[in-house]
């Protein structure tokens, strides 16, 4: 849990220290993310501005990338580091990155143990069911793995983000210092968030091997 509010609090703190950053060029995050997929040849994903901050994500039902508040009009390198990211995630849909296309197939399961998972543990535990308490643990087991997943799909999609930002001359080579930092940051928070889902995990374990014994 402290791992969690660190990591939380880590990529917060960091794209906030660059967002006040702008980058020599005055580029904005849309700019950037049409930019990068219109040279990759994906005329056909949008890019979109949403609501909230750091709620950016890439739709692959309908092939749009939703940049936030703090990133579609930003022109700081935290934002094009952003933005960069998630259209880096529509280039790994485009190419049928296995990492990403696993992930997809997973969704459904996970989605399904995320909302099972918790109630079958609970009771199997106050009705002293190992029965409902393995099931728990089964689809419980499903989220793990989707999160285990989720960690190559998005170091991967920022390590294309700040090659396309480098090579495209979007960033200097000393702008994509902080556009790597703060990339790294978020990428924390998945990892906070497997360590989190992996010690629940094996705390339900020990549960249900009690019950047994």
């Amino acid at each position: 849990m402290v791992l969690s509010f660190y990591a939380q609090h880590k990529v917060s703190s960091t794209f906030k220290k660059y967002s006040k950053t702008g980058n020599r060029q005055g580029l904005t995050g849309a700019v950037v993310a049409r930019r990068l997929l219109d040279a990759c040849g994906m005329n056909d994903v949008r890019v979109e501005h949403v609501r909230g901050e750091l709620t950016d994500h890439y739709d692959p039902r309908d092939k749009t990338v939703r940049l936030s508040d703090s990133v579609y009009n930003s022109t700081s390198v935290a934002a094009l580091g952003v933005a960069a990211h998630e259209a880096g995630h529509a280039m790994q849909h485009d190419t049928g990155y296995a990492a990403l296309s696993l992930r997809n197939s997973i969704l459904p399961v996970a989605g399904l143990g995320s909302k099972l998972s918790m109630p079958l543990i609970l009771i199997g535990f106050f009705l002293a069911s190992t029965g409902l308490l393995y099931a728990g643990i089964i689809m419980f087991s499903a989220v793990v793995v989707f999160q285990l997943v989720t960690l190559p799909v998005e170091f991967d999609a920022s390590n294309r983000a700040l090659v396309m930002l480098e090579e495209n001359k979007f960033l200097t080579a000393d702008e994509v210092v902080p556009a790597r930092q703060v990339l790294g940051a978020a990428a924390m928070t998945y990892v906070a968030a497997v360590a989190v889902s992996l010690a629940q995990l094996l705390r339900f374990i020990m549960m249900a091997t009690s019950r047994r014994d």
